[in-house]
């Protein structure tokens, strides 16, 4: 008898602290009720939202966001998301008027229980209205005048606003951990998937995560309490809560991470150069669609190719000793849409980017330049230049012999056989003929030399330039293009968050002209130089892979064009080289150049060239290169570009002329080996 009449007493005590608990209530609604902010701007709510980067092919690579959130609109919301949020947070949700008085009364008695010592959890009561109030314009602060501010503005926003509207409001702001605001950002980073598709038990899972966003060891403790709460209020059957209770939670964790590790040299340029165009406002806070012009299939090809390399050559190195870097960059020489790009072996580890920011001695990659500046001259691939050491000459203050790399010396030789091999006393000789000023002014036209470049003598003639291997595979890519100067592109066009166009180009909103004829091609630079010349560098290069120095960067049933490089002691090795209508480039070294080691060349570069290169074209027909009017074909012999019907012996290959130039005359040959054994040179 004597529990029952503590127990009476005890709920009159109550009793009567709830109505004065309501009278105080009210008395601070009088206090504060003037003092609060404006809540009518959320009848437009327009929240700060991840802009998003995308790949050619539509795929999402990252996103980039201060607070990742995807807005959702109400209509887009499964049901079953929507009712896991009521059960587990505010089951009087659609009829309460923003506070819940029988949640307020019930919560005051377990807490005022478990005060005397019943076994109850401490329990809140703040309805999703409240939160919506604290979320967008209070503190976390555990305060009276917060709690009464938080209520009184959730009786104003529910006088306002539909329930609805105010349900949009909580699912798009709600912090739901892993730096996901709202479900639609939520719903990606842990499943992978958008709102849509999410299954029951992804939907309880999320609705769990507001009481603790960051703790995952009880994710299916917690994902079930929901599913049970739903079955409570009526949203699902128990059959339904014990099949979604019995799924597995694939919460997915590594998806992120690696979507970052493949594309973030990319990633991190196309931030950059937004970064400076746009404002980090608009960028991180604007929701912003970009459509990228990276090909996820090039990408992960071009990746794979260079770390297996790297690896390669890394493996044996202890953890204390530097590791050998490098970089790959692939484009449509006849756009600049770059389509693969990697920086180094591993972002994480580096975020400097070697594509675009190290500049770097450029070794034998600057001949083609030089030797394109003879042609415009006049020369032809098989005038004869002379091969024999170089003594005497001084540069800088200081004797300067160049050497070729096999330490010989083959007498007077084609200008193609030159190139091919990459010999660089010949190149020397050449310059001095054509004059150094007019052969590194090729490399100035084609952008990989600034045109402000200083002190220029012989020795820049062989690549101790620095330049970018951005920069020198924009340079190539005039080679195949017609001699145009084009620009690194990596993103095609913009959207904001309502799809309107605010930068680049969407290819079905070109206007077409009367008679449906496509648009007139945008008008393109002059050319850097005649398309004749250039074309005979394109079957240089073409040679230099099929037989000369770039050997390992062929392609089987491919035509493919390009050059290696190696500096002084082999501190840097290059291989650029093209297709008709994909170039790409490769550059290996220390990122504190030293000599790379013993079995280390150009080679190592031209192998990653083509281990890219064959997953790019694999499904590709063969395109030879485009010949311009007028040239003529003639089979002539390697050595000396004698026609072959008058010198069949040795190597014979085919030889592309201007009009007016013809092969070599053997006399001709002859008389100029006399002059060089007369000479003395041998």
């Amino acid at each position: 008898m004597k529990t029952k009449k503590y127990l009476r007493i005890f709920i009159n005590f109550v009793f009567w602290c709830i109505v004065a608990g309501i009278a105080g209530v009210a008395a601070l609604v009088l206090l504060y009720g003037h003092d609060l902010p404006d809540y009518k701007n959320l009848a437009t709510y327009t929240p700060p939202v991840a802009t998003r980067l995308y790949a050619a092919d539509g795929s999402l690579l990252i996103e980039y966001a201060e607070e990742r959130r995807v807005f959702i609109d109400f209509e887009d919301m499964p049901a079953q998301l929507v009712n896991a949020f009521i059960a587990a947070e505010d089951q009087n949700f659609w009829t309460h008027p923003g506070i819940d008085v029988q949640g307020i009364i019930r919560a005051s008695l377990n807490n005022a229980m478990r005060m005397v010592g019943f076994n109850t959890k401490f329990t809140g009561a703040s309805t999703i209205t409240q939160q919506v109030a604290k979320n967008f314009f209070l503190t976390s602060d555990r305060t009276i005048s917060r709690k009464v501010k938080e209520a009184i503005l959730a009786l104003r926003l529910e006088r306002s606003f539909s329930k609805k509207h105010i349900m949009t409001l909580y699912l798009n702001e709600i912090f739901l951990g892993a730096r996901a605001y709202g479900v639609g950002s939520a719903a990606l980073m842990y499943f992978n998937k958008p709102v849509k598709d999410l299954t029951l038990s992804e939907c309880a899972f999320l609705a769990s995560l507001p009481k603790a966003p960051n703790d995952r060891n009880r994710a299916e403790e917690r994902r079930n309490y929901v599913l049970r709460r739903m079955v409570d209020d009526g949203y699902i059957t128990k059959e339904e809560a014990d099949i979604a209770a019995s799924e597995p939670l694939n919460i997915n964790s590594g998806f992120t991470a690696q979507m970052e590790m493949d594309f973030q040299y990319f990633a991190e340029d196309v931030r950059r150069k937004l970064l400076d165009e746009i404002g980090r406002e608009k960028l991180y806070n604007d929701g912003l669609y970009i459509k990228t012009t990276i090909i996820p299939e090039y990408q992960r090809a071009a990746a794979a190719a260079l770390a297996k390399e790297l690896d390669a050559f890394n493996k044996n190195k202890s953890e204390s000793e530097p590791k050998l870097q490098g970089a790959i960059i692939a484009m449509n020489p006849h756009t600049g849409r770059i389509v693969a790009m990697s920086g180094g072996r591993s972002f994480y580890e580096s975020s400097f980017n070697r594509a675009t920011q190290a500049y770097r001695q450029i070794g034998s990659t600057i001949k083609p330049f030089v030797f394109l500046a003879a042609l415009e001259k006049g020369y032809s691939p098989e005038s004869l230049i002379l091969d024999a050491p170089i003594v005497g000459w001084r540069e800088n203050n200081k004797e300067w012999r160049p050497e070729n790399y096999d330490r010989k010396f083959l007498g007077n030789i084609p200008l193609r056989f030159s190139l091919e091999t990459s010999r660089n006393v010949p190149t020397v000789r050449l310059v001095e003929q054509i004059g150094v000023k007019d052969a590194i002014d090729a490399a100035q036209r084609f952008g990989v030399y600034p045109k402000d470049l200083r002190n220029i003598n012989e020795s820049l003639a062989l690549g101790s330039g620095e330049t970018t291997l951005q920069k020198l595979v924009l340079g190539y890519s005039a080679f195949v293009n017609g001699g145009h100067v084009i620009e690194p592109k990596m993103v095609d066009y913009i959207e904001d968050r309502y799809g309107n166009l605010i930068g680049g180009k969407k290819h079905e909103q070109i206007e077409w002209n009367e008679g449906l004829l496509p648009p007139a091609e945008e008008v393109k630079t002059e050319p850097l130089s005649d398309e004749q010349s250039l074309y005979q560098i394109v079957s240089i290069l073409q040679g230099a892979v099929e037989r000369g120095t770039g050997k390992q960067a062929r392609v089987e049933g491919h035509t493919i064009a390009g050059k290696t490089g190696t500096t002084n002691d082999v501190k840097d090795v290059w291989f650029i080289g093209f297709s008709k209508n994909l170039i790409a480039g490769v550059y290996l070294g220390y990122d504190t150049p030293k000599p790379i080691g013993r079995g280390a060349g150009s080679h190592m570069a031209a192998r990653v060239f083509a281990d890219f290169m064959r997953v790019a074209l694999k499904d590709e027909s063969n395109q030879p290169f485009s010949v311009p009017d007028g040239m003529s074909f003639v089979r002539v012999n390697r050595n000396t570009g004698v026609a072959a019907s008058q010198d069949p012996n040795g190597t014979i290959i085919t030889e592309v002329f201007k009009p007016g130039q013809t092969p070599n005359k053997p006399q001709n040959v002859k008389e100029q080996t006399e002059k060089t054994v007369v000479g003395g040179i041998f």
